[in-house]
């Protein structure tokens, strides 16, 4: 058989073929062969490849953002803190969750929601089990994991190449304004890199709004090439809405290490009980004349 290899252990290996994940005893392998993928160009088939912890997809096919929206919507999540709630975006098989530093910063207790498309309608799964791999403040971006068991038949998505986009192309959001779950909206690209606060984004003209941090931004193929961050609000403004670049979010998971979260660290930015204050100054005893 073939398959990914998504985990080793000494005594079995757990192998993703596609359709499910089959746990085989090494007892029962006579031999294990490692082969390249290859892409089918002629007939727009092509070969999901690893790279460090998220997936490229070379030669995926282009569709319309509703037919899109049928292969990627399931992939994003719902975050939700005890002090509100923003997006994310599943990245692999182990569960890995990718979202803003914002929308976590400062919590203890995660809620990742999935949403799955069952015959009967949507099935809403809550998993209250999530770790913090990594996160970076300046970079406003953080991956998570569910810890979970389910994991395995969670769908991701793959990242796509933001410096291949190009002004006028058109891209999409899935996310969760206001807390309006599964929303989608669509734009083009205002400009692939516009500089602000020492950091540089993609501006687009999709609709972001509060509750859309950390979700993703999708080309026309289907790849997350921007993490949905912020957008510039006011009288008469409309159409600025930005997303930190794929490419920088390829950058900050390869290099998780350097930003890997310690709960024992006070300063890691789980959010401590604030400390009793002091007891109010009482008059001093005055002195007997």
């Amino acid at each position: 058989m073939q398959g990914q290899i998504l985990r080793e252990r000494d005594d079995m290996i757990l192998l993703d073929l596609g359709f499910t994940v089959l746990s085989v005893p090494r007892a029962e392998i006579a031999k294990m062969e490692k082969i390249a993928a290859t892409v089918n160009t002629g007939s727009n088939v092509s070969a999901s490849r690893g790279e460090d912890i998220y997936f490229v997809e070379p030669g995926r096919e282009p569709l319309a953002v509703e037919k899109n929206v049928e292969r990627v919507a399931e992939a994003v999540v719902q975050i939700q803190t005890a002090s509100g709630l923003g997006s994310g975006f599943i990245i692999n098989k182990l569960g890995y969750v990718v979202t803003n530093q914002h929308v976590i910063a400062g919590e203890r207790e995660l809620t990742v929601v999935v949403y799955r498309k069952k015959q009967d309608g949507l099935e809403k799964q809550a998993f209250t089990k999530v770790k913090i791999i990594a996160m970076n403040g300046f970079l406003d971006l953080a991956v998570l994991q569910i810890d979970d068991p389910a994991v395995d038949t969670l769908p991701y998505v793959p990242l796509g190449d933001s410096d291949s986009l190009t002004q006028g192309q058109g891209v999409f959001a899935i996310g969760s304004p206001l807390g309006f779950e599964r929303s989608v909206s669509q734009g083009i690209v205002s400009i692939k890199s516009r500089e602000s606060g020492g950091r540089w984004y993609i501006q687009s003209t999709t609709q972001i709004n509060p509750g859309n941090s950390g979700g993703p931004l999708f080309n026309g193929r289907g790849e997350v090439i921007g993490v949905n961050n912020m957008k510039i609000a006011g009288m008469g403004v409309e159409g600025l809405g930005f997303s930190i670049p794929g490419n920088v979010l390829k950058l900050f998971l390869k290099n998780r290490d350097a930003f890997a979260f310690d709960p024992r660290n006070p300063n890691a930015g789980f959010r401590y009980l604030p400390p009793p204050a002091p007891p109010a100054n009482k008059e001093s005893p005055k002195e007997a004349p």
